[in-house]
């Protein structure tokens, strides 16, 4: 029964790409057995113009578990590049657009569902997703917005009572259905099949539609495509640089997985690097290392570069392409500013940034016993002001087990340091602590302590390690 003072069925729903035809296909949603509100993302409400205080977990329930809604629920269609084959065969196949409303920064925002049900692109699976693969995707998307990640996040997730079957998890595995806020559902793959379908019609129509509500501010200019495409280049490099920064491995790079809006989405297989190794691979059924930690930059690269193949329609394809050649550089400005930020600056120069990442990753590299990005913890919760008077002060007391044939490594390292600090002002090294906590959540959602977290829901059907852990990530 629908209470009309819910204020998720009261907000002003958009129909912006309910207007558009030829690209969803209208679907209901599943009827669950069980709906046990296990995360709200209260942090979320205040962009919808909604007080936390004043909505209810019923009012949760009954707009994403029941799917009690004001507007059609649309399956998105798109193709993609999967591991680099094309496949066609693709939508939305256990997800919808719930509805999409404005927030008080004027932006527009989706609501998309994950394990709503089957749809016309399910296929052979059932809909679903895991109560595991739920959980993954708050902790996810929470620890890489906390690390300064553009990123969707997940507002809700209800346990629905059903008995999945998977081959990467044990089963039978407990189900839920989760909704995600983002900024948009529109993939590459989304104008893949319109060059599939051989509609360069709808392809113009939806690139005006992209325009129009997610980059407005060159609708209408003269050079309009073109610079949205430059602009797209910047985004997913910017975007590259900081999942690189934060030493996450997205693991499935597919073009249906890339949004138009450059924001990251999506999270199955991930994971955060234990230790630097270019080469780790977060998927174990990417065999060939394809998606590899080091082959992020590449991989969005490439798809960038297949996104032109479907704008050929309808824009200049010699010209996308000179765009794409800036990926590089708009690349590393993103990554020498995110990872100057987890060093604790914001204003070297650039032979002194040069030298500090590279001295860093060298140290990273050599020394596997420093873990990642618990190396950026050890920093922000060592750092003292005594580390300007003397080298030997930085890291005087740590625990790592570092060998003699690596303690050169560490020195030249706290050298360069040093000798940054040095040239700093004293009253600057005030800033210098803030930035690093700004930069470096302590809490590090490696395989180790996600599983953790998993085991005490499994065993105990104890939800407080997760919710201690993402408060954490606010510290």
């Amino acid at each position: 029964m629908s209470h009309p003072s819910n204020p998720f069925l009261n907000l002003k729903y958009e129909s912006a790409i309910e207007s558009l035809a030829d690209y969803h296909d209208v679907v209901t949603a599943a009827e669950f057995p069980l709906h046990k509100l296990r995360w709200r993302n209260d942090d979320l409400l205040p962009t919808l113009g909604l007080d936390p205080s004043q909505v209810s977990d019923d009012d949760f329930i009954e707009a994403f578990g029941h799917f009690q809604s004001v507007r059609p629920f649309l399956a998105l269609r798109y193709h993609g590049y999967q591991f680099g084959e094309y496949n066609p065969q693709l939508g939305d196949g256990r997800g919808f657009i719930y509805g999409q409303v404005r927030g008080v920064d004027g932006e527009l925002y989706d609501f998309g569902t994950k394990g709503s049900g089957r749809t016309p692109y399910s296929r052979t699976a059932d809909g679903r997703l895991t109560l595991k693969g739920g959980v993954r995707e708050i902790i996810a998307s929470e620890a890489l917005h906390r690390m300064g990640v553009k990123t969707s996040r997940c507002l809700s997730l209800v346990e629905t009572g059903e008995e999945l079957w998977r081959g990467d998890e044990p089963s039978p595995t407990r189900s839920s259905v989760m909704v995600r806020f983002s900024r948009s559902h529109i993939r590459f793959g989304t104008f893949e099949r319109l060059s599939w379908i051989r509609r360069d019609d709808l392809a113009r129509k939806l690139l005006d539609h992209v325009l129009q509500i997610y980059y407005p501010h060159i609708w209408g200019k003269e050079n309009q495509d073109s610079i949205f495409y430059l602009e797209l280049v910047e985004r997913v490099a910017t975007l590259c640089a900081q999942w690189m920064v934060a030493g996450f491995c997205h693991a499935v790079l597919n073009t249906d997985n890339m949004s138009i809006t450059g924001e990251s989405f999506d999270y199955g297989p991930f994971a955060f690097i234990p230790t630097y190794d270019p080469r780790f691979t977060a998927a174990y059924f990417d065999y060939g290392g394809r998606y590899s930690y080091a082959n992020q930059p590449a991989a969005c690269y490439w798809n960038l570069e297949k996104l032109q193949d479907p704008l050929s329609m309808i824009m200049d394809k010699d010209d996308m392409q000179s765009s794409l050649q800036k990926f590089k550089d708009f690349y590393r400005v993103a990554y020498c500013d995110m990872m100057l930020k987890r060093l604790g600056f914001t204003n070297l120069s650039e032979p002194e940034t040069e030298e500090l990442i590279g001295a860093t990753l060298e140290l990273l590299s050599n020394v596997q016993a420093i873990g990642y990005n618990q190396f950026f913890v050890k920093l922000r919760q060592a750092f003292q002001a005594n580390w300007r008077e003397d080298a030997q002060n930085i890291f005087a007391n740590h625990d790592w087990e570092i060998t003699e044939e690596q303690l050169p490594l560490l020195a030249k390292w706290r050298e360069v340091y040093h000798q940054l600090l040095i040239r700093q002002p004293i009253a600057e090294l005030e800033n210098i602590t803030k930035q690093l906590q700004q930069a470096n959540p302590t809490i590090i959602f490696l395989r180790p302590k996600i599983e953790e977290v998993w085991d005490r829901i499994t065993v105990d059907d104890d939800w407080q390690p997760l919710y201690d852990a993402i408060a954490k990530l606010k510290e």
